[in-house]
This record gives C-alpha cells, structure tokens and sequence, in this order.
C-alpha cells in the first residue's frame, strides 16, 4: 500500500504544478486536433459500414442535436436509423471565467419503450459530479495562476441486439492533460444499466480467466515493446492484480468482451486510457 501512496502522491504533485498560458494554448490546440482526426476516422468507418447515405443522415443528426438544448430536444422524437436506441445531447453545461473553462456534455438515452431513467439519472449524476468539481476549483481558486479546464463528451461505441454502449470521455487539463472513461452499458431489453459484475455473477471462473488475459497481455505488450509499461503485480508488490467487476467495459463488433482501464489505473500516464480485448476462447458470453 505505501508503493501505491507514494504513486498517489507523485500525481497529486505533477497536477498541482501550474501550466503556462503559451503552454497552456499549445496543449488545447493539440488536443482539439486530435479529437478532430479521432472524428474523422469514425465517420469514416460509419460510411464503410452503413453506405455514405445513411452516414449523411445520422452525420446530420449528430450535428444539429449538438446545437442547442432545444434542438436536442426536438431531436428526441426523430429514430436513430437501424436502430431502437436513441441517443441525444439533453443539456451542455459550458462556463469561462479567467483561466478556468469548462464544456461538459450530458446525454440522453432511450430505448423504445423500455424506462431509461434510472440509466439517465446515473448519467446525469456523474456529469453533475464533474460540474460539481468544476465549480470546487473555480471557487477555491486552485489553479492560482495556472489554468484548469474541463472537456466532457460522449460517443456511442457499441450498439448491437443486446446493448448499447455510450462511453463518456472526459479530460481535465491543469499541468498536463489527464483523462477518465466512463461507460454505460444498458440492455435493451430492460433499459437498465449492466455492470461487469452483474455479467460475472453466474459465470464461475470467469474473473480468474479474465485476470490472466489482461496479466498475460500486458506481459507481451512490454516484451514486444520496450516503450510500454504496466503495472502488474508480482508477488508481494503493488500493481494490477485481478478485476473487481467494477471496471469499464463493453463488447466490440465481434461479440468480445473489451476491457478499459483509466489512465494511471495500470499504466503511467503517458499511456493514457488503455484497453484489453479478451478473446472468446478465453470466455465467451
């Protein structure tokens, strides 16, 4: 536990070192840029997957529910295409004042018929927890003559007969940039949110398999590349050593369950959120 304080503390101290405000825009720009190429790369796959047709439309839809509290409202009586799950922007909170700025997204679910407002409330409760903090650094000052900004957005990841997966991004920027994933899996034949642990309640062995898919990845990754670090836990030390099921998840295109780990959660920060696909031969649900 004291290798795992000392960790903590080392982060407290890097985040707490004031960013320069040429630095400061330098960083901003990156990131947008970023965000933007990450943009392009998946209406790209979406115009391979649905036609550059359907691509358009739901292209269209994206942007003007992203265009004010009131479109996104109207947008909620319009169908997603393909699709019974509907996803839109339900309120933005924005602020900037001095060197504190904050852009935070909070989206909607719905799913036919089905109750969603339990999944709603817990969405709406996290991005209330990041305002929540927001407002904490800008009232106390704690940035002092650094900046400290707060970007939240969301995209859907997975959409398929059983769940829908919305995945919030959120990177707060003080020192350097650190981000956190949160995801939302909801079935769709209830509405309601699916953790990991649920997924894992029946199934006997299933953490322990898991585990020792991440370990053993994680093992090759570093012996393949010398750039990559993880931190795995060997014998009496600290680092990752088993899934709690409270970790972030959901299942790509071809049915695997996926993996997410936050950024410093098993790996230093340069690595930023990493995930680990776990194959069907190892479990398959």
């Amino acid at each position: 536990m004291e290798g795992k304080d000392r960790l903590n503390e080392l982060k407290e101290e890097y985040f707490s070192i004031p960013v320069p405000a040429a630095a400061y825009d330098r960083m901003k720009q990156g990131m947008k840029k970023a965000k933007e190429e990450k943009r392009r790369r998946i209406i790209m796959r979406s115009l391979k997957r649905t036609g550059a047709a359907a691509a358009a439309v739901l292209l269209t839809i994206g942007v003007m529910a992203n265009l004010s509290s009131v479109t996104a409202s109207a947008m909620e009586d319009i169908p997603v295409l393909g699709a019974i799950a509907k996803v839109v922007t339900f309120r933005t909170f924005e602020d900037e004042k001095g060197n504190y700025d904050a852009k935070i997204d909070i989206p909607k679910v719905s799913i036919g018929n089905n109750d969603s407002g339990q999944v709603n409330r817990s969405i709406e409760d996290y991005a209330n927890q990041l305002i929540k903090e927001y407002e904490k650094q800008v009232t106390a000052d704690l940035a002092g003559d650094g900046h400290y900004s707060v970007t939240s957005s969301y995209e859907v990841i997975a959409d398929n007969e059983t769940y829908l997966s919305l995945r919030i991004n959120t990177t707060v920027v003080m020192a350097s940039g650190a981000e956190s994933v949160k995801i939302f899996n909801i079935d769709k034949k209830t509405g309601k949110e699916v953790s990991l642990k649920d997924l894992l309640a029946e199934r006997h062995g299933y953490q322990e398999a898991i585990t020792e898919s991440i370990k053993t990845q994680m093992k090759d990754q570093m012996a393949k590349d010398d750039s990559l670090t993880y931190f795995v836990k060997e014998k009496d030390g600290d680092g990752f050593d088993r899934i709690t099921g409270e970790e972030n998840f959901y299942f790509n295109k071809n049915g695997e369950l996926v993996i997410v780990f936050d950024e410093y959660e098993v790996a230093p920060g340069y690595m930023g959120s990493v995930e680990f696909t776990i194959p069907k031969s190892v479990v398959e649900f």
